[in-house]
């Protein structure tokens, strides 16, 4: 698992210890990219499943400008501090220990609005439809704003969620990448 590309291309990114977390595959994270970016100029995100955080960490290798980082596993956290440590991003990063609906809460009374919000969640305990309902409801995402959305291929997203569409669906084994953006 490494950075894809961007100013931190090539570095590799350690995975979490044991098999609670299932890492981005480099390809699918590449696909992922080119399907919101490939880069950024500046604009803050939201990565509410970081695992490892190899997506957050692409992003901002790709001009993201800072991240916050969520996810309720310690093991998780560490590797997420360590990974942002070894990649000298730890100045435009935030890593909290929280559940994802309750770091939305949390957020939401900061009154942050999100460029790319990345919900990749563990497939088995998905909530993604739900989650969605709340980021619009606590209004973190910015009028121009993407949501990139992980799932497993047996899981049906609607095209429409709220006031949000989805503007493009891939297909990569059993893994599909679901992009949403306000219509």
């Amino acid at each position: 698992m490494r950075v894809v590309s961007g100013d931190k291309k090539g570095l590799s990114l350690k995975a979490v210890p044991g098999t609670t977390t299932r890492p981005t595959t480099d390809k699918v994270k590449e696909a992922i990219f080119n399907m919101i970016g490939p880069y950024f100029d500046g604009g803050i995100g939201l990565d509410l499943f970081g695992g490892s955080g190899g997506l957050g960490i692409e992003a901002l290798s790709r001009g993201l400008q800072s991240m916050i980082f969520v996810d309720r596993d310690g093991k998780a956290i560490r590797t997420i501090k360590e990974n942002l440590n070894f990649c000298k991003l730890t100045d435009r990063a935030e890593v909290y220990r929280n559940d994802a609906e309750r770091a939305l809460k949390a957020i939401e009374k900061r009154e942050l609005q999100f460029d790319l919000i990345i919900l990749d969640p563990p497939y088995k305990a998905q909530k993604l439809l739900h989650l969605m309902e709340e980021i619009q409801k606590r209004h973190l995402l910015k009028e121009e704003g993407i949501i990139m959305a992980e799932h497993e291929n047996n899981v049906e997203l609607p095209e429409v969620i709220g006031k949000l569409h989805c503007v493009k669906k891939e297909v990569y084994g059993l893994t599909v990448i679901s992009i949403y953006k306000h219509g």
